[in-house]
């Protein structure tokens, strides 16, 4: 069975920069597309960034490009997104999803982390 689990959120200040982790166990990963997605209560899931099998393709929402960078280490079966000049609209709950093909809607994925918080104080 399938397991993704997120580390690393926290509370931040404005401008501060933190780096998330997404570790997968049970199966190797290797040549799935991995994505974070982020939501807030009340609100619709949300796409952050999208990084293909061997980390040559990745796409950003408008909202977190430049800022935001999605990596992966496929020998460690784990997907980063270290996120800079975080601004208090990042505070959400961060999700990291896995499946074989990229995507950025949310249905297109089938495995999924149980979520890490961010919050982004003024």
């Amino acid at each position: 069975q399938v397991q993704l689990v997120e580390s690393g959120g926290g509370l931040v200040q404005a401008g501060g920069s933190l780096r998330l982790s997404c570790a997968a166990s049970g199966q190797t990963l290797s040549s799935y597309a991995k994505a974070w997605f982020r939501q807030v209560p009340g609100k619709e899931r949300e796409f952050v960034a999208v990084i293909n099998w061997s980390g040559g393709r990745t796409v950003y929402a408008d909202s977190v490009k430049g800022r935001f960078t999605i990596s992966r280490d496929n020998a460690k079966n784990t997907v980063y997104l270290q996120m800079n000049s975080l601004k208090p609209e990042d505070t959400a709950v961060y999700y990291c999803a896995a499946d074989l093909t990229i995507a950025t809607n949310s249905g297109a994925f089938h495995y999924w982390g149980q979520g890490t918080q961010v919050t982004v104080s003024s």
